[in-house]
């Protein structure tokens, strides 16, 4: 391996943990009731549409119905893994047999 690449690991190590110890300093200063709160709760979920709703937006046919497997594996479970889990698996495979 040469010394530029470990050089680049290295690096990308330092930034990996130098913004993981930044979030363990900055979530006790967090609130944890009110309005803010709650707004930060729903941010997991806002960066999941934005990254998603491109693709469904753009697609076919397979990511149609996988975003419909998905919503309805929502709906059924509560839980946006299975929800996340349901939706790749189905675009997968319908992007194989379609």
């Amino acid at each position: 391996m040469s010394l530029e690449a470990l050089i680049a690991i290295a690096g990308m190590a330092a930034v990996t943990i130098a913004i993981r110890m930044g979030g363990l300093l900055v979530a006790d200063r967090l609130p944890r009731e009110g309005f803010a709160a709650a707004w930060l709760r729903h941010i997991p979920g806002a960066v999941l549409a934005a990254l998603v709703a491109p693709a469904i937006a753009n697609g076919g046919l397979p990511e149609w119905l996988a975003a419909a497997l998905a919503v309805a594996a929502f709906i059924a479970t509560r839980s946006l893994i299975a929800t996340m889990v349901a939706g790749v698996l189905a675009v997968y495979l319908l992007r194989l047999w379609l």
